[in-house]
């Protein structure tokens, strides 16, 4: 490790203040957190301070999930405090979500004094233990000398490479030990340095498969957005008219008007997508990694014989679960850069008539329409709620989902044109994080409008941070697809257990109006389709400033379709209920 340009100072501060003063330094504007015993001094250091603000939660889960969704909005690194023992345990499924995505997290979790570690002190827990296996990296800070380079090492490891939390345990006692303050200009660590420029070599072959290719296809994940090269990425496929398919986490980077992107692949993906993703003879997956609920079954996924160019910052993703025919090792951003510049030298492109005989392939599996619905006037429809919503948010909307049936309906539904407006958890699938979402993507995009969209039982596992967002004065629009069951669950209890329902149906569930209203916020609602398109162009327009609760009582019989059951292959894919 080398500490360029440090710059001796010959104040003395202690743990706290080095730790506020090290936020503030690294552009930190914003913190999420929830105070407690282990961690007073610390708050008391930010009361002091007017570097950055805070936002006080209403549950630690809801701090890392708030800071998670900053950090997708604002492509900066969030961060977030919790106090020691339970409060770093609650944190544990916002971490775990973070990691699971690739976000980029500084968590500073408090613990007890150093003397009192592993003596099973009050509000103890090993947090390094316990956290280690869903963070990128994480410290336990033993001496105060030691805090502000650990700092720095923090945010440099969350951001470099691929992205993800780091966890920072800080004992009580060194938030207010005293040392001199350096804080280091510049961070390199000899044994973390991540590839960031692919080999040129490896470029120019997939290059030549890809201009040689019959069926190639491009399929994008959410590395692309967390690089920031969507631009990129769609110079690349106009270069070339190559077909692009996403995963759930990629929404947005490939304009979803754009006629070669053919939508998102996998499990509730859609027909054409997953046809070409099965029939393609080259695949170049670009920050995206094989996924179990993107490739269906491995094994019938190798049957074609394609070959595959994977590009990926993480060497350990390639290969990891299928057979990679070219690995590229390398920052998204920069190999995309590299393999633009390589096709201006070259005069090879795919073949025009193979090209026009793999696009009637594609028109042919678009032509099955496997999104189209029923809608009716007498129940309301889920996917028409969100056809309405896109209409009248535009397309600067930020969305941030819950996880389920609902999630599917908005990833299959939401024509997503840009980055950082679709915020979901993909990789851990967990329930729970869309008000919180919605509230760090207020905190971080102030000036666009944002909804949350949930369901029934995902809205009541963080409810309480309608709190936080009514002291926070941010105005999410809530948009509850309200029926009464944990939707997901019992769609594949219809599909798998003989429609038997087991604790799958919400029977009691509050009103979600009253309660809405009891928080300080407007709550709405609705229960016939005629409404739905009013409440919602009122919610965007006469309640612009405010946060609306619109409950949607809709079809409780609806499901997601397309849908591959598990263990299933990407070609044999359910359309819907007349095909089970």
């Amino acid at each position: 490790m080398s500490l360029d340009k440090m710059e001796p100072s010959a104040e003395i501060l202690n743990g706290s203040e080095i730790l506020v003063r090290a936020l503030a330094e690294e552009g930190v504007e914003l913190v999420f957190g929830y105070p407690g015993g282990s961690v007073l001094n610390v708050y008391d250091a930010i009361g002091k301070q007017d570097k950055f603000k805070h936002v006080l939660v209403r549950h630690e889960q809801g701090a890392i999930h708030m800071a998670d969704a900053y950090a997708r909005t604002s492509n900066k690194v969030g961060v977030a405090i919790v106090t020691s023992g339970p409060g770093a345990t609650n944190a544990v499924t916002g971490i775990a979500t973070a990691f699971a995505d690739s976000i980029p997290l500084v968590v500073i979790t408090g613990q007890v004094h150093t003397f009192a570690i592993g003596q099973d002190a009050f509000q103890e827990v090993d947090t390094v233990g316990i956290t280690r296996p869903c963070v990128k990296h994480n410290f336990l800070v033993k001496d105060v000398k030691e805090l502000a380079i650990t700092i720095k090492k923090a945010f440099h490891i969350a951001k470099t490479g691929r992205p993800g939390p780091v966890v920072i345990d800080l004992p009580k006692d060194i938030t207010a030990d005293k040392c001199e303050y350096i804080y280091p200009k510049v961070m390199e660590l000899r044994s973390y340095r991540p590839v960031l420029k692919g080999h040129l070599g490896q470029i120019r072959k997939a290059l030549a498969l890809l201009t040689t290719a019959e069926r190639p296809l491009i399929h994008i994940g959410g590395g692309v957005v967390s690089a920031n090269a969507s631009e990129l990425l769609q110079r690349f496929a106009s270069e070339l008219g190559i077909p692009v398919t996403s995963t759930l986490m990629g929404l947005g980077a490939m304009k979803s008007n754009d006629k070669k992107f053919l939508g998102m692949a996998g499990m509730h993906g859609t027909y054409e997508a997953n046809m070409a993703m099965q029939n393609s003879d080259v695949l170049l997956a670009i920050g995206a990694r094989f996924d179990d609920r993107v490739i269906g079954l491995p094994k019938q996924f190798a049957q074609t014989g394609h070959r595959i160019i994977h590009v990926d910052v993480d060497p350990s993703s390639i290969s990891k679960r299928v057979h990679v025919d070219v690995p590229i090792v390398g920052d998204v951003k920069v190999v995309l850069a590299d393999m633009l510049n390589q096709l201006e030298q070259i005069e090879e492109r795919p073949d025009p008539e193979k090209m026009a005989s793999w696009q009637n392939n594609i028109n042919e599996w678009r032509a099955v329409r496997c999104l189209d619905y029923v809608n009716s006037d007498r129940v309301i429809k889920p996917q028409y709620v969100l056809q309405k919503l896109w209409e009248i948010g535009g397309e600067d909307l930020i969305v941030a989902s819950d996880v389920g049936q609902h999630q599917m309906w908005c990833a299959q539904y939401l024509p997503f044109s840009k980055p950082r407006r679709w915020l979901t958890s993909g990789g851990l699938g967990t329930m729970g994080v869309g008000l919180p979402y919605g509230i760090g993507a207020c905190k971080a995009s102030p000036s666009s409008p944002v909804a949350v969209v949930t369901g029934d039982g995902s809205i009541q596992m963080n409810i309480q941070e309608l709190a936080t967002a009514k002291q926070e004065r941010v105005a999410p629009k809530i948009i509850l697809l309200n029926n009464n069951y944990l939707g997901m669950v019992r769609q594949w209890q219809e599909l798998e257990y003989g429609k038997r329902y087991s604790q799958s149906h919400m029977e009691v569930t509050p009103d979600f109006k009253v309660l809405a209203e009891a928080y300080g916020h407007i709550g709405i609602v609705v229960e016939k389709p005629e409404d739905v398109e009013p409440v919602l162009r009122d919610a965007f327009g006469k309640y612009r400033d405010q946060l609306v609760f619109i409950d949607f009582h809709v079809d409780p019989t609806e499901n997601v379709w397309p849908m591959i059951k598990a263990g299933s292959g990407l070609t044999e894919m359910l359309l819907g209920s007349e095909k089970i």
